[in-house]
């Protein structure tokens, strides 16, 4: 379906094998809860571990000096060491093994890293792993709740298309990315792939991690695939999430954001939202602000603050965050359908 999709294994006891595999010294980069559950497996050739700890780029440039000499990295956690991982070994040229230890965000199977230049968000960079391992046994240990979260990364699909099409409907299609039917329809079978597996993703079964997994695979080569197009897989879901976290300074688990996001966004298009809400209440998603630790009136905020963060931010395409008022009417009622 694509031009290239990241090298992928699954099994069971991947974690163990590394040390087998890696060019040492190897360094880890990693999160201090996840750090101790795997370090006995990864302590013969450790360089260094990297405890991430932020994700701004002036930070990030600091790292190479404060490390000792290494030959490979191996990114091993959720989104934030995945993409540390990556940024450093584009930056130092090395090669990149990554290890998910959930399904909370498609950026194991990315290019860029998503990183922070104070505070905004960018993607930057360029670097393929080398493999990435989905070990069941470790992606199934993650609270429920963030694996099943990850789906937002595809749901995503259903509101960045509506906005694609509006954008081109209204003239507001940004020339470099005029619509194109044969990406929707790609990334629409990916899309239904997942809501036809939703009893196993809920379960997160053997098969549930396979088609969610897969599902990330594709979406995160996708942006290089398509050209550098965002519009086949993003839209104002994720401008939501953008400017609340901007605004809030607050972390979020990415795919529970983006799902709040897709039920926000769709409500504003009017696209069928009991639709794609139906999909994530089979699939078990913690979509309520409280899950996240947000409040209604932040959420609104968060609404409020789009079209703003969208001039700010400088690189976003047209959508309904910017196309469509936020009117005190819109909060209510969207509040009141979702159930908060």
């Amino acid at each position: 379906m694509t031009s290239q999709l990241f090298p992928v294994a699954y099994g069971r006891n991947l974690v163990a094998e590394l040390p087998a595999i890696l060019n040492r010294p190897y360094l880890v980069v990693t999160m201090a809860d996840l750090w101790p559950r795997f370090a006995p497996q990864l302590s013969d050739g450790l360089a260094a571990v990297h405890l991430v700890d932020s994700l701004e780029i002036e930070d990030l440039e600091r790292l190479p000096g404060t490390l000792p000499r290494f030959e490979t990295i191996v990114g091993l956690g959720g989104g934030m060491a995945i993409d540390v991982a990556k940024y450093l070994a584009w930056r130092l040229n090395r090669p990149l093994f990554q290890v998910p230890t959930s399904m909370s965000v498609n950026a194991p199977f990315a290019h860029r890293a998503a990183v922070r230049d104070q505070g905004v968000l960018k993607y930057v960079g360029w670097h393929v792993p080398e493999m990435v391992y989905v070990d069941y046994d470790v992606i199934r240990s993650a609270p429920e709740h963030i694996n099943r979260s990850s789906v937002g990364d595809i749901v995503c699909y259903y509101t960045a298309h509506w906005d694609w099409r509006m954008a081109r409907d209204t003239g507001n299609c940004e020339a470099k990315w005029p619509y194109e039917q044969y990406w929707v329809d790609q990334a629409r079978a990916v899309l239904d792939g997942v809501l036809d597996a939703a009893e196993d993703i809920r379960a997160v079964n053997d098969a549930g991690i396979r088609a969610l997994m897969g599902a990330l695979r594709w979406g995160g080569a996708a942006f290089s695939n398509t050209g550098w197009n965002p519009r086949p897989i993003e839209g104002s879901e994720h401008t939501f999430f953008y400017a609340t976290e901007h605004l809030t300074k607050k972390p979020f688990l990415h795919g529970q954001i983006v799902s709040l996001g897709v039920l926000l966004m769709s409500f504003l298009q009017g696209n069928d939202p009991d639709f794609i809400k139906g999909a994530l209440d089979r699939i078990g998603v913690a979509y309520q602000p409280q899950d996240m630790g947000l409040t209604w009136e932040e959420v609104r905020a968060g609404l409020r603050h789009m079209p703003e963060y969208h001039k700010m931010a400088g690189n976003l395409w047209y959508t309904a965050a910017t196309h469509l008022p936020i009117t005190e009417a819109y909060l209510d009622e969207v509040q009141a359908w979702i159930g908060g």
